[in-house]
């Protein structure tokens, strides 16, 4: 019976509010909301493929302001509901937009809500100013000109620096709360922000996938953790989920840890200790200091670690009980891990070398398998887990995501995909080149570069290209700026969203992107009435995949196992660039020769897109485009020109 109320509320807001509001009705958005209403009543984990313009964000909030109305109305003890994302500027929209504009629609229908216990956005300490540290940069500069100084000014009224407009990254790194603090203040704005988030009743409290884990980690560990008991967990954008995982779990060593010790030893006057502690670890610092080699094996860095590892056991038996608790568990990490990497029994470990962000050495290890850890950390509690997105199916197929989440033949979860509504076969058309570049060919770049022009020319312009590497997109880009150009040309670099903006400010414009332009950009309107992909995007082997190949005969089984799945998400990811609002038209251009009819991944790729017209003739691009754009549409051009 209160399901049948419940749900009668949701047909309520969405037919009845929404419209009077000016919004529009979705039949699609209405039954994903119903379904992830009952998945947060029956407690379930459910995973859910929401399609592009679904208005998935919309549905789960509506859900969640039910389920959290329904809790209070049967006396239930007062939780938070927490929303995980990935991206700040979800976090963002979420709390300053999505969450409330539904609560002022509600409060209009009678709901009581305090729309001062919203919402309140939870990040690492990284993002928050530390207040001896602003007070002791302010006073540093105090005799330089004003303007360099408004930024600092702004975080005495803003402890959030993401909030206080733009800071220096040097500022930032200098003034962020340290990971453990060794200030004498027993008051600052940080920990009255931490205060605040246990003790006023947010509906919901948003953070990112890196907090959530930190926070269940912490629970697992009995530490305190970071957030409140909770009525339930949405998890959006939740594809990103597991690649954050294996970020948090990995093992990471660099010669920044060995001298944080020491450093930290000499702090608290542990002279001889920070000594032999410096002086065992000579040979391994000096090794990563310097950029890694391809002819030093990870064995040699191990072999390197022995004396440092030996120190570190001296200095735990002679003052570890004598150190400060932050410097006590910093000691028990750095022997932790140093330990590890001295004593690696190799069959099921994945161990890597890379390059740190100091341009030394890192050295890492990977968890083989996190299904386990998964359960531990995530699955096992029994309140509800609701993972959106709009890439966690290939097709109808749940598997390669349950598999990386440690999800298969877990007993109390769902799956289901909410379609599009958006009509692919109407508004867009896909394309393969009838001869397309060949890969391994000496000209492939100039070949690539004539047919992207030929796309160019067939649908004036308005195009964005994904590329799956910088080189890449470095070639064509040098080949493009020497042909004939009617269109303003922009080139990605290390700055993703400044060169999107020109890109949306700039009508007709082409914009070559590689990296963050893959996802979680909006590009509605004819803005991107073209988007091509040169290749197909593989992901890159590294140490964990390298792993992973072991587990099959061969690589072709691999491939088709692991490789394609990966592919396939990636694609649906690009391809959510194309077609942003019901009234969007775009041609989708794959180049790649492997994914032309006929050849190995064709079928995967149909498998992966949405059903629409397909095409290897120019002029069905050409024709297809003067049907859908309006006059206005061919007058945006201009003088070619290349802005980096």
């Amino acid at each position: 019976m209160h399901g049948e109320k419940l749900h009668q509320r949701i047909d309520h807001i969405f037919r009845d509010l929404f419209p009077a509001s000016g919004m529009a009705v979705r039949e699609e958005q209405i039954a994903l909301s119903h379904r992830l209403l009952d998945a947060m009543l029956d407690g379930k984990i459910t995973l859910c493929d929401a399609g592009t313009g679904i208005g998935k964000t919309y549905a789960y909030l509506a859900a969640a302001f039910v389920f959290l109305r329904y809790r209070s109305s049967i006396g239930k003890k007062f939780r938070p509901l927490i929303i995980s994302t990935s991206s700040i500027a979800l976090q963002t929209e979420l709390h300053k937009s999505y969450i409330p504009q539904l609560a002022e629609i509600l409060l209009q229908d009678g709901w009581e809500i305090d729309l001062n216990a919203l919402s309140v956005i939870r990040k690492g300490k990284s993002h928050y100013v530390c207040d001896k540290q602003l007070e002791w940069r302010l006073k540093q500069m105090s005799k330089r000109p004003s303007k360099q100084k408004d930024g600092l000014r702004r975080l005495l009224t803003e402890v959030d620096m993401d909030e206080a407009g733009h800071i220096r990254s040097y500022d930032r790194k200098l003034l962020q709360v340290p990971r453990v603090c060794h200030c004498d203040r027993t008051r600052c704005r940080y920990l009255d922000f931490l205060d605040d988030c246990d003790a006023t009743p947010y509906l919901f409290q948003i953070c990112n996938h890196n907090l959530l884990l930190a926070d269940a980690i912490r629970r697992s560990l009995g530490y305190r953790p970071i957030f409140p008991d909770n009525c339930a967990v949405i998890i959006d954008e939740a594809h990103k989920l597991p690649e954050t995982a294996r970020e948090m779990l990995d093992l990471s060593l660099e010669a920044e840890d060995i001298r944080s010790m020491v450093r930290r030893l000499k702090k608290e006057r542990y002279i001889l200790a920070a000594q032999l502690l410096s002086a065992a670890s000579t040979s391994i610092l000096k090794a990563l200091d310097a950029p890694p080699r391809e002819d030093v094996p990870f064995e040699r860095y191990a072999h390197l670690l022995f004396a440092p590892e030996n120190a570190l056991r001296r200095i735990q038996k002679m003052v570890g009980n004598e150190l400060s608790k932050p410097a006590r568990t910093r000691l028990e990490s750095l022997l932790a891990k140093v330990s590890f990497f001295c004593n690696l029994d190799g069959a099921e470990n994945i161990v890597y070398v890379t390059k740190s962000d100091r341009k030394g050495t890192t050295l890492g290890a990977a968890l083989p398998d996190l299904s386990q850890r998964f359960r531990d950390l995530i699955w096992n509690p029994s309140d509800s887990v609701l993972l959106v997105s709009g890439t966690l199916a290939i097709g109808d197929d749940f598997t390669k995501f349950r598999e990386a989440a440690g999800l298969l033949n877990f007993w109390r979860t769902e799956e289901f995909v909410s379609g599009s509504p958006f009509d692919y076969e109407k508004n867009c058309i896909l394309y393969f080149p009838l001869t397309p570049p060949r890969l391994k060919a000496p000209d492939y770049f100039e070949r690539l570069a004539d047919e992207i022009m030929g796309l160019l020319e067939a649908t004036n312009g308005h195009a964005l290209t994904l590329f799956t590497s910088y080189a890449a997109l470095s070639a064509v880009k040098e080949l493009l700026v020497k042909k004939d150009l009617h269109w303003t040309l922009y080139a990605a670099g290390g700055n993703a969203e400044y060169a999107a903006n020109q890109f949306r400010d700039d009508p007709g414009s082409v914009l070559l992107g590689t990296g963050a332009l893959w996802e979680g950009m909006d590009f509605p309107g004819d803005c991107v009435s073209l988007l091509i992909f040169p290749r197909l995007p593989f992901p890159y082997p590294d140490a964990a995949s390298e792993f992973e190949r072991r587990r099959y005969d061969d690589l072709h089984s691999y491939i088709e196992a692991s490789a394609v799945p990966e592919m396939q998400v990636k694609l649906k990811q690009g391809f959510g660039r194309a077609i942003r609002t019901e009234t969007d038209t775009c041609v989708v251009a794959i180049l790649d020769e492997r994914a032309t009819p006929g050849n190995r991944y064709y079928q995967d790729i149909l498998t992966a897109l949405p059903q629409m017209r397909r095409t290897q003739s120019l002029r069905d691009v050409e024709d297809f485009i003067r049907s859908v754009k309006s006059a206005q549409y061919f007058k945006e051009r201009r003088d070619g020109q290349c802005q980096k």
